[in-house]
């Protein structure tokens, strides 16, 4: 290792050269490291520049909280950073510059708990947003029948609007959901199907979902079909009939797995043409690294290495196994988890690109996850297993021999958190970085156990303050509030937070801004003020508490040398714009790994 040390008008740096000799490749390999703005002036041992970025604010969030002009890109990696001037020193002939021309740069954000593959199925089946009477969703459908061969499926997506498909049918004139003789109208011979949303899009039951006479028809249903779980009702008019309207008292749907089974399904090439249009949306946000802590199925894994395999990706993804325990006893559960452990044990396999690792602990399978399973490996809009829950003493012992395995666990909410004190006192897990999803209401006790186990958690903003912020303080009191998303709390203690969108909105913007704001839909009241974030610490949850999160902090989650160059410039200063801006603030360009994979169309 040699050490250079000068100066020049941007203050001192220190240049670190190391030269690295390969018995098998027989080449020296270089790194160059620039602290923190310097650049080496001895030619030969100057840092080529692929990309150049100049002329912005670069919002580093390093430790040290800089602001630079300019960043410099060799490969993947970027290569300096520092002043405008000297950063573009670097360039040659074959270098591209981009003047940021005053705008933002900051590091490309980590979604915590994506749902990515989900996002762009949506754009599958047409869309009834907009509509505001029957009438109107008909003059939707109509079409799709006059293009459709006599017979074929028509399947929509949902009554209402995205993303969360709020105040249906209210949004209707008519107050109502049309019924199988409306959409008889205009498909007397195709089967039509309006599907229900994904529950945990609104967090307000009920599901509905609509079929005609013919859909009816070929899914079997008639008036002596019995409803799969008592949590659905087939909704029948004054004669005992079937009005071909499905009501599912459940945020996640049963009906299209099980009465509406006949109904098309998602392919292997749907999914993966959903994936590409996952990443493109969520490359135009920002979103240049997701982290899946629901955990994911095979049929979705397949659909992800499939995509690598092509070269594909454009967002890094890291995947968690949803187990599927099926009727295995638990020695069974035992030998699967060895069977999985060299795939998923420690930092799993794969590359910076798409990485399997850690596991899912669900607890207290349900009926209704009984009717969902029978559709298994189909896993429809979830993209997890439907048979990943387990009694919590079958769980307990799952957690200790994943424990023993090195395997890493995640759960939902902090219920299990008893059961990762349990694995501690036998199996040390304060430096596996356990993780517990989409924290919602935690106490001083909680956050407490949760900082000594060491466990790493996402949040639920877009849930837990925006959606239902209101009616979780009025439950719980103003005494109390401080235990809804205690972000402030949590950071104070010493715990590593990182923000998750779980797909509604896509944009981690959105939780940044909910982290700062902490403002109630319903109300716009201010949802335990104590808790809020500075914007630069939101920043750094949906970047570095995101890189933390998948043991990569050392190479993303900041703008500094030799790190990964995955950089977004803003349409908007996070730091300085107005603060119900924050939320609004997209992606003008988006580079993952020195590669630019999305760039807006300028005005």
């Amino acid at each position: 290792m040699t050490q250079l040390k000068s100066r020049t008008a941007a203050g001192p740096y220190t240049a670190s050269i190391c030269l690295e000799w390969s018995t098998t490749t027989c080449q020296t390999r270089h790194r160059f490291q620039v602290v923190p703005w310097g650049l080496v002036n001895t030619p030969h041992l100057r840092p080529r520049a692929d990309l150049i970025l100049f002329g912005g604010r670069v919002i580093t969030l390093d430790g040290a909280a800089r602001v630079a002009e300019a960043v410099a890109v060799e490969g993947e990696r970027i290569a300096a950073v520092g002043a405008s001037g000297d950063i573009r020193g670097l360039a040659d002939r074959s270098t591209r510059l981009i003047d940021l021309r005053g705008r933002a740069l900051v590091p490309g954000l980590v979604d915590a708990h994506a749902h990515m593959d989900r996002e762009g199925l949506k754009a599958l089946y047409p869309s009834l947003a907009g509509a505001r009477s029957i009438d109107d969703v008909l003059q939707r459908i109509e079409p799709l029948v006059r293009a459709a061969a006599p017979g074929d499926w028509i399947v929509t997506m949902p009554v209402g609007d995205p993303p969360y498909y709020f105040d249906v049918p209210g949004n209707l004139a008519e107050g109502r959901y049309p019924t199988r003789h409306d959409l008889d109208r205009v498909a007397p011979r195709n089967p039509v199907y309006i599907r229900s949303i994904w529950g945990y899009w609104r967090h307000t039951l009920p599901l509905v979902s609509i079929a005609n006479s013919e859909a009816l028809r070929r899914a079997g249903i008639t008036r002596a079909t019995a409803a799969p779980w008592p949590g659905v009702e087939i909704e029948k008019d004054g004669r005992g009939e079937p009005t071909g309207v499905f009501i599912e008292q459940t945020y996640v749907p049963v009906v299209e797995l099980s009465l509406m089974a006949a109904a098309p399904r998602f392919s292997h090439a749907d999914r993966l043409r959903g994936l590409r249009e996952s990443m493109r949306i969520y490359t135009a946000t920002g979103t240049t690294s997701v982290f899946e802590g629901h955990g994911i199925a095979d049929e979705v894994r397949g659909v992800y290495e499939e995509a690598a395999g092509r070269n594909e990706l454009t967002v890094r993804a890291h995947l968690a196994l949803s187990p599927s325990w099926g009727d295995a006893d638990a020695a069974g559960r035992v030998a699967r988890l060895a069977e999985w452990a060299p795939r998923i044990a420690g930092r799993g396999t794969g590359d910076a690109w798409l990485r399997v690792a850690g596991l899912v602990a669900e607890a207290d399978p349900t009926p209704d996850s009984a009717v969902r399973a029978r559709a298994m490996p189909y896993t429809g809009w979830a993209g997890f297993a439907y048979d990943a829950a387990l009694p919590r003493a079958d769980l307990a012992a799952v957690h200790l021999a994943a424990a023993r395995q090195n395997i890493r666990v995640l759960s939902i909410g902090a219920g299990l958190l008893d059961l990762y004190e349990d694995v501690n006192r036998v199996v040390p897990i304060r430096d596996r970085r356990w993780v517990i999803e989409h924290v919602g209401i935690l106490t001083a006790d909680e956050v407490a156990r949760i900082r000594d186990l060491g466990v790493v958690v996402t949040t639920h903003t877009n849930r837990y303050v925006f959606k239902e912020g209101a009616a979780f303080r009025s439950r719980l009191g103003r005494e109390a509030e401080d235990t809804i998303t205690p972000l402030r709390r949590l950071r104070d203690a010493g715990v590593t937070v990182a923000l998750g969108t779980d797909n509604v909105p896509t944009s981690l913007f959105h939780p940044v801004w909910q982290a700062v704001a902490r403002v109630a839909r319903t109300t716009n009241e201010v949802i335990a003020p104590g808790q809020r974030l500075s914007r630069a610490e939101a920043l750094r949850a949906a970047t570095l508490g995101g890189a933390y999160l998948t043991f990569e902090e050392d190479v993303k989650g900041t703008i500094e040398a030799g790190k990964l160059a995955d950089l977004v410039v803003l349409s908007d200063d996070p730091l300085t714009c107005a603060e119900t801006g924050l939320r609004d603030i997209t992606a003008d360009l988006t580079i993952v790994g020195g590669r630019i994979v999305h760039e807006r169309a300028q005005a």
